[in-house]
């Protein structure tokens, strides 16, 4: 994640997090990217089904039952496990959670154990009762996902009226007392809809936002031709941060983020080269805590019969099962025994098995060497160059910051940025 507001309107200062001394046990959510131990936040997709048809669902899931979903009991042996294990946050995923019948009660299992609790909804299920018992369990956070307008979201979403159903879903989150954000995934299709969200926001009073760069997996895979070029790339993350700063200049606080595509973070630092020399170097150190991409490493994803993945787009490699070990094992074996352990002790450094411009990039430190697998989707080759990298030759090439400054600038001209 690049937190917008953190990083370029400055909410957040390096000084902020080393008052928590980087311990992810300790640090606030929206600080956790900063974290020295990486702890990893567990994404569990607790169910399969779900009431829509999103076409860039990277679950694959449809409206129906699917066997072998773990158990309540399970569920909660796993819990035991991640909390003992110190992993910060669990994020209920799907399909759709809210369809699962034991969610609540697996959310307050959760909390009981010390962990911060959220969950990620299409929004469409969550009503005043519902938002209620999500309340009473105390969750820190509610994502409800919308792709752009009524007429654009309907259209992903497979189902006429989804939106207005979120809509409701999200003001009952909010009349219930919890916080809510929305999450976005852009590409060729909806990115010209995010002022339409930014403005949505401002009407609803929603002030967390993250936007999600497409990631080639589930049916999203079959999006790949639809994913942005570079530069609508620049423009969607300068239009993304454009929107953030005016909102900030008009005494409000939100806390925007984009997700899943690390050349943001040097694209943030770059732009500050040029309008705030001093507020860049401070966001350089901030960039080097983050560390890019985390895959591996500071995220995981435990799907609905227990497998475990590197994220909740590696869908194609398991690393084991949390019904037959625990995940904490399964997540610290890097004994290169296997063909899983070996992916696993790479993946928690990805920067000496990168390859082509990516190995030889002056910001692999800060990206992580980005995305692997929309780069094995792209090109059949795990560690090959990450092609949703927008950023140019010179980009990562020069280091002196006046010449960087001035690469960045015919890079923007080119993609017709002013």
């Amino acid at each position: 994640m690049i937190g917008i507001s953190k990083l370029y309107c400055g909410a957040v200062e390096a000084a902020d997090v080393l008052r928590y001394k980087r311990r992810s046990a300790d640090l606030p959510s929206h600080m956790l990217q900063f974290s020295a131990d990486k702890k990893p936040v567990v994404v569990w997709n607790c169910t399969r089904t779900c009431n829509l048809k999103c076409v860039h669902c990277y679950a694959g899931s449809e409206g129906k039952l699917y066997e072998g979903e773990m158990t309540t009991e399970q569920g909660k042996a796993m819990i035991d496990d991640l909390s003992t294990f110190g992993a910060p946050v669990l994020l209920f995923s799907g399909g759709e959670p809210t369809i699962r019948p034991d969610m609540p009660e697996l959310a307050q299992y959760a909390k009981d154990h010390g962990m911060r609790v959220v969950i990620s909804t299409n929004g469409t299920l969550i009503t005043p009762e519902l938002a209620r018992q999500m309340a009473d369990v105390g969750l820190s956070y509610v994502g409800v996902s919308l792709d752009g307008g009524r007429e654009t979201h309907d259209k992903f979403r497979g189902v006429p009226g989804s939106f207005d159903k979120a809509i409701q879903g999200i003001r009952n989150s909010r009349e219930a007392g919890i916080k809510v954000g929305l999450r976005m995934t852009i590409n060729k299709l909806n990115w010209r809809d995010i002022n339409e969200i930014f403005d949505l926001m401002e009407e609803e009073q929603i002030n967390r936002a993250c936007f999600y760069h497409l990631v080639y997996t589930g049916r999203g895979s079959e999006l790949m031709d639809e994913d942005l070029d570079h530069a609508e790339t620049r423009a969607a993350v300068r239009l993304i941060m454009d929107r953030t700063k005016d909102w900030f200049a008009r005494g409000g606080k939100p806390e925007i983020l984009t997700v899943d595509n690390h050349a943001d973070g040097p694209f943030v630092y770059m732009e500050l080269l040029r309008e705030d020399p001093e507020r860049a170097a401070e966001v350089l150190q901030l960039l080097q805590w983050n560390q890019g991409n985390s895959t591996g490493n500071g995220i995981s994803c435990v799907s609905w019969d227990g497998e475990v993945y590197a994220d909740q787009f590696w869908r194609h490699f398991s690393f084991g099962n949390v019904t037959e070990r625990p995940f904490s094992e399964i997540w610290t074996d890097t004994s290169r025994e296997t063909e899983q352990s070996d992916l696993m002790f790479k993946l928690k450094d990805k920067r000496p098995h990168v390859k082509g411009r990516c190995a030889s990039c002056q910001w692999l430190d800060i990206c992580g060497g980005n995305f692997r697998v929309r780069a094995e989707a792209a090109t059949g080759d795990l560690w090959s160059p990450d092609p949703a990298c927008y950023l140019t030759d010179e980009e990562i090439s020069l280091s002196d910051p006046q010449e960087l400054l001035e690469a960045h600038e015919r890079a923007n001209a080119a993609a017709g940025l002013d």
